[in-house]
């Protein structure tokens, strides 16, 4: 569910609230009349539209700016890891058999 949740964001279909809540686009949602439809279509922010014309930009923009922060984080959790084995090679290097 999260990853699809992680694919869903970027391209704006849904948003996440908070942990185990997540809003459907409005433009998605289902209207009882055609009118309740529209009147929540004009009142959505241009930027969250789905038929704006920048939608495609941004989520392509909004995927590489995701992909950056994971690569990020793979370097930060490499550099512990290798952080960690040095100073457990260090340890071990200093420690001396007992004859």
């Amino acid at each position: 569910m999260n990853a699809a949740l992680r694919n869903l964001e970027p391209a704006k279909l849904v948003k996440k609230v908070r942990n185990g809540v997540c809003q459907i686009n409005p433009m998605l949602a289902g209207y009882t009349t055609p009118e309740d439809a529209e009147a929540t279509i004009k009142v959505i922010p241009t930027a969250a539209r789905l038929d704006n014309k920048n939608y495609v930009a941004s989520y392509h923009k909004a995927v590489a700016a995701y992909q950056d922060q994971l690569a990020e984080q793979r370097k930060k959790r490499a550099a512990l890891a290798a952080a960690k084995k040095a100073a457990a090679d260090k340890h071990r290097g200093s420690l001396r058999t007992v004859d």
